[in-house]
Formats: structure tokens, C-alpha cells, sequence
């Protein structure tokens, strides 16, 4: 029997090495690889719908799985966001929603889709704590009269 030169992915190990493989035939512009392309892309598209549960994470829980997996820090997000230490710090501790400008620049980075990251989520900051949406963002609002959306 032959044997094939690549499988149905088992493990991360060999997700890795399919991802750098194909990185590496995508840079090389030879267009006599584009179906060996074209099977990896299946076979790590398969891979990722099986075993990246990203959108069972919220939006926050999804930025720093991210941040983990890209070795970034909260002072990358604040270059690659263009915002504030105070902002960024205020987003990862669940006290800011985040922004459509925000939501873009992050999925552009990381290249994911949108939606990824707008959905909503409970932010915990004192001002918000009444409410459920993270839409409200840290604006200042009625506590005598809170309106739960």
C-alpha cells in the first residue's frame, strides 16, 4: 500500500506542522503546489471546526486565549489597538465593551471573523453592574432608574 503524505489530522503536533507547511508552500508562489495547498487547507479547516470551540468563549475569554497563543501582551494590544494602557486594561478585566473599531483591528489581526468578537458580554465595573449588555459600555447612567436590556 502507498503511503500518504499527509492524514486526516490527530493532534496539535501535527495541526503545527500541516499550518507550517502550508505557510511555507503559500510563501514559495510555486503554483505546481496548489493542490498539496488546497488538501492542507481542507484538512486544517477540518481540523479547526472539531477542535476550535473559539465562538463558546465569549469575546474577552477569546482575546486572551488569542493573546496566549500569539505570545502578546497587554502592551501589544495597546500598539496593535491603538489605544490606552487604561483602555486596554479596562477591556481584559470585563469594565469596557469593546468598540466596532476595536472588534476590526482585532479580527483583522488575528484573522478572524468579526462576529467573533461582537457578541455580547457581562462587563462587571461598578457602573455597569446592572446591566447585561456589553453594548452599554462605560457610559454613565441612571442607577435610580436602571434599564435592563
Amino acid at each position: 500500500m502507498k503511503h500518504l503524505k499527509y492524514t486526516i489530522i490527530k493532534n496539535r503536533e501535527q495541526y503545527n506542522k500541516y499550518c507550517d507547511i502550508m505557510e511555507n508552500l503559500v510563501l514559495s508562489e510555486n503554483k505546481s503546489v496548489q493542490d498539496e495547498i488546497e488538501l492542507l487547507d481542507l484538512l486544517i479547516e477540518k481540523w479547526d471546526n472539531e477542535n476550535n470551540s473559539l465562538m463558546a468563549l465569549d469575546p474577552i475569554e477569546l482575546l486572551k486565549t488569542l493573546m496566549i497563543e500569539n505570545n502578546l501582551k497587554a502592551k501589544d494590544l495597546v500598539e496593535i489597538l491603538d489605544l490606552s494602557k487604561g483602555t486596554v486594561s479596562k477591556i481584559l478585566n470585563y469594565q469596557k465593551g469593546l468598540s466596532k473599531d476595536t472588534i476590526r483591528k482585532l479580527a483583522g489581526y488575528f484573522k478572524i471573523n468579526q462576529e467573533a468578537f461582537n457578541r455580547p458580554f457581562r462587563l462587571t465595573g461598578k457602573i455597569n453592574r446592572n446591566y447585561r449588555n456589553a453594548s452599554l459600555m462605560n457610559t454613565t447612567k441612571d442607577m435610580q432608574n436602571p434599564v435592563v436590556i
